[in-house]
């Protein structure tokens, strides 16, 4: 009877005990790398351990014992028995604070150690979690039925966490031979931190405890291998992992960019992204962003970087080629927040938080080469364009053909351009694409170039105060270089138009994807930029240019520097000398890019390089007289902005 009396009365105690008691911390991620929704944010985990429901409603989150209430759940939130939520700890203002499983907090969280505090509506502290130290992309947390929190091998937001975690991280190994390019077998060499045991593959694959141990006398290779090494000990989390390109009677012939990576993040139809994959959306249409080792290799084969990033697939319609295109980011979780390099040869920059592969996307199957010689045309002219080299990649050690190497487009891009170097203000650049509608919006606001495009369409510039609330706003020498530019190149896909400002700054245009220019020699793209204020917005804001053209100063201005243009940049000789560069570059890698990829043949390619400069050499001629018919001009205006261009051009650019 006393047996069953105190049994009775220790149910009873439990009973009385909080909910609360079953609610705790499961997992942190402070130094994350992996993007989910194009975000990489710091994240904290709950996770009820309790049999029942808890109401979260009014509890608090804070990474600050000065102010431990510093966020709180929203009205509603529970967290049902056996379930997790995650809080995004955004380092972001103003967000909405969420729902469900997924809340956003407004504090980051410092990988250099810090405090996480947990409380309940009442403010009493429930849970105070010290965190040390943090690795890149390695959680911190409690495992699976264990009493002690530590490093996790692998993050586990939203499941259970493993059965073990860590106090340390192995130490990272050590490669003693480079990657490179060898002209025969090479054996390589690897040091291995005190009591750890070297594991590798050369698939792409990080090694795992199920891996080849590494051969304490070298590895020799006799072909093109990935060779990835990475140490484990026990009790402690694996070290990071090693890659390295090794090319075995490999001649580069052009830059070589190696990029390694898991199956899973390439061609798994689950969750690669340089696949279609299975759903009725593809997978290289998702925005996924994946880890990926990164080198550079200059054309006389000497190693520039060699680093851990991220990489995502890029592009529109051209996604659905084969040969797809890829962007890089460096990643401060994954070791560096920049490519400690500086490959294009008309920029002092010292590196990039960004690059570009690109797969000359459609014109893929025609020249390979429209677009960065059209592009490199600019320079000089007081424009941004994205500078280019000619590349070939290689993925897992597989050869991916010619691609070119461009700058990727983006607030770092365009403040490294215009000189702005706080981060704050970086942040508040305004990039915007076509239109520049809401859809279009790709960093910063977009009211003041909606405003102000509205204002040129309702407005007469020839009133003093409205030209200057325009002048005020707008670069209009950008806004003509740009017109000027696509008209002369004929670039029929007009929607590919941006504009930019920095903090304090006027709006700016920039120069981009004109790789479908020299395909004709009719008007196009001349009636989308010159038409009526009234007329349909088709592809991007037309008004600007056109309600600046009914000020005859203004109108002056613009022809006078089409008509520089045309008399210095789209000589003849000025833009073939372009062409033969890059052609001098292509020819020798189209064969093995084309035996890859089979989707041209090189008598195709020379036909196509051969029209392609006969419109790049022609259409200027013409462009005087197709301006004359859509602006109405005169003779005199004629012989006045265009007959010194004319007669140049009749000199160099007419077949004779």
């Amino acid at each position: 009877m006393r047996k069953f009396f105190f049994v009775s009365l220790l149910l009873f105690m439990a009973a009385l005990l909080p909910a609360s008691a079953d609610i705790l911390i499961s997992e942190v991620m402070a130094s994350n790398g992996y993007f989910e929704e194009g975000h990489a944010w710091d994240w904290i985990e709950l996770y009820n351990s309790g049999k029942s429901a808890v109401d979260l409603s009014g509890w608090h989150l804070s990474d600050s014992k000065k102010d431990p209430l510093k966020w709180t759940f929203p009205r509603g939130t529970k967290l049902k028995s056996g379930k997790y939520l995650t809080v995004w700890c955004t380092g972001v203002e103003g967000l909405d604070p969420g729902k469900g499983s997924q809340f956003y907090a407004p504090f980051a969280i410092s990988a250099k150690g810090e405090t996480l505090i947990l409380s309940n509506a009442e403010g009493t502290e429930l849970q105070r979690l010290e965190l040390p130290a943090q690795y890149g992309c390695i959680s911190y947390g409690l495992p699976w039925k264990g009493a002690e929190y530590g490093f996790l091998p692998s993050p586990t937001r939203g499941v259970r966490n493993p059965s073990a975690a860590y106090a340390s991280r192995t130490e990272t190994p050590r490669l003693l031979t480079s990657g490179g390019f060898y002209q025969s077998s090479v054996t390589i060499l690897a040091e291995v931190p005190d009591g750890a045991v070297l594991r590798y593959t050369t698939s792409g694959e990080t090694p795992s405890e199920k891996s080849r141990i590494f051969p304490e006398s070298g590895l020799t290779v006799k072909k093109t291998v990935p060779l990835r090494i990475r140490a484990f000990r026990e009790n402690a989390v694996p070290s990071e992992t090693v890659s390295a390109t090794f090319f075995v009677n490999d001649d580069p012939l052009t830059p070589i960019v190696s990029l390694i990576s898991d199956d899973q993040y390439l061609f798994s139809s689950k969750t690669g992204i340089l696949v279609k994959g299975k759903g009725s959306i593809p997978n290289y249409s998702k925005g996924w962003e994946y880890p990926v080792n990164i080198e550079y290799f200059t054309l006389a084969g000497e190693p520039q970087i060699n680093q851990m990033g991220t990489f995502t697939c890029s592009g529109h319609s051209a996604r659905i080629n084969a040969q797809k295109s890829i962007a890089l980011y460096a990643r401060k979780a994954w070791g560096n927040d920049r490519f400690a390099f500086n490959p294009f040869p008309i920029r002092d920059y010292e590196g990039y938080k960004s690059l570009l592969l690109r797969a000359a996307n459609s014109d893929t199957y025609a020249t390979r080469l429209r677009d960065i010689v059209a592009s490199s045309l600019a320079e000089g002219q007081d424009i941004l364009y994205q500078d280019h080299v000619v590349i070939q990649v290689y993925i897992n050690g597989e050869y991916y053909g010619h691609y070119n190497l461009r700058e990727k487009i983006n607030k770092y891009f365009i403040a490294q351009y215009e000189g702005v170097a706080e981060e704050a203000d970086i942040d508040r650049i305004d990039i915007l694409a076509r239109t520049g509608t809401d859809q279009f919006l790709q960093n910063g606001d977009n009211t003041d170039w909606l405003s102000l495009c509205d204002f040129c369409k309702k407005q007469d510039l020839n009133v003093p105060e409205n030209l200057r609330y325009v002048e005020d706003r707008l670069d209009i020498d950008s806004l003509f270089t740009h017109a000027a530019f696509e008209i002369i190149l004929g670039n029929v896909d007009f929607t590919n138009v941006r504009v930019y400002r920095v903090p304090g700054g006027k709006w700016r245009y920039l120069l981009f994807d004109v790789e479908a220019c020299w395909r004709g020699l009719d008007k196009t793209p001349i009636e989308y930029y010159i038409k009526p204020l009234s007329a349909k917005i088709q592809g991007f804001r037309h008004e600007p240019l056109n309600a600046l053209l009914k000020v005859p100063s203004c109108k002056a201005r613009f022809l006078t520097r089409v008509a520089d243009l045309l008399e210095n940049v789209f000589r003849w000789d000025n833009v073939e000398a372009h062409f033969d560069s890059v052609i001098s570059q292509l020819e020798p890698i189209l064969p093995r890019h084309i035996a890859r990829w089979k989707n041209m043949k090189i008598s195709n390619w020379k036909k196509n390089i051969r029209a392609t400069k006969y419109y790049a050499r022609i259409r200027p001629l013409k462009i005087p007289g197709l301006l004359q018919s859509a602006m109405k001009l005169s003779a005199s205006e004629m012989e006045e902005y265009f007959g010194h261009a004319l007669a140049v051009l009749e000199e160099t650019n007419r077949e004779h």
